[in-house]
């Protein structure tokens, strides 16, 4: 992507809400798309407590769970809610504060790379790792791939990822409830509309 074109990092079909964890990437690269889920609280869906989270608002004392996690200083360029609502955090062409300590196999360069947070997007979908995601999300997830791949040229469906494969003893997202042969399924079909 070209340093002035801007139409790559804001996605026309979702909802801003600018978090303040983010900061410039050491380069222009973005070549991995990370996929992650949470749930606040645990196990529970809907509610502010995410976007509170992003955007360090979340109220320690809400409950006994965000006094444990209302310290940090987290984000993703886009939350993917329940009922397929796209919300964008993080400009795609900054660094979102998701991926931590992480370390990812590129076959391309034949090379262990670290520091995913560097070249990476960070996709959230509001679940856990038991419950099943829903068509709506899968809907939106696919078109929001699709308008990244369109945009930065380095991506493609093999450079899509889970935050299970790249911090493999410190997380489990997306989880077992996320279906990867639906979802690749359904990005190589030519209409989403049709998932």
């Amino acid at each position: 992507m070209s340093s002035d074109d801007t139409t790559g990092v804001k996605y026309p079909h979702a909802r801003q809400r600018a978090s303040p964890n983010c900061d410039a990437r050491p380069s222009n690269e973005v070549s991995v798309v990370v996929l992650h889920a949470i749930s606040l609280p645990p196990g529970q869906f809907s509610g502010a407590a995410i976007e509170a989270l992003f955007t360090n608002q979340l109220v320690a004392d809400e409950h006994p769970f965000f006094a444990e996690i209302a310290h940090l200083r987290v984000s993703a360029h886009f939350l993917i809610r329940r009922d397929g609502e796209c919300v964008q955090f993080v400009d795609t062409d900054q660094r979102a504060w998701h991926a931590g300590r992480s370390r990812w196999w590129d076959s391309r360069c034949a090379s262990l790379r670290q520091a995913l947070n560097d070249f990476s997007l960070g996709i959230e979908l509001e679940g856990d790792d038991v419950t099943p995601f829903t068509k709506a999300q899968y809907q939106a997830l696919v078109k929001l791939v699709r308008w990244l791949m369109a945009r930065y040229p380095e991506l493609d469906e093999s450079r899509v990822t889970g935050h299970a494969h790249i911090a493999p003893l410190r997380k489990t997202d997306p989880g077992p409830a996320f279906d990867w042969a639906y979802f690749y399924q359904a990005l190589s079909n030519e209409s989403v509309n049709g998932l």
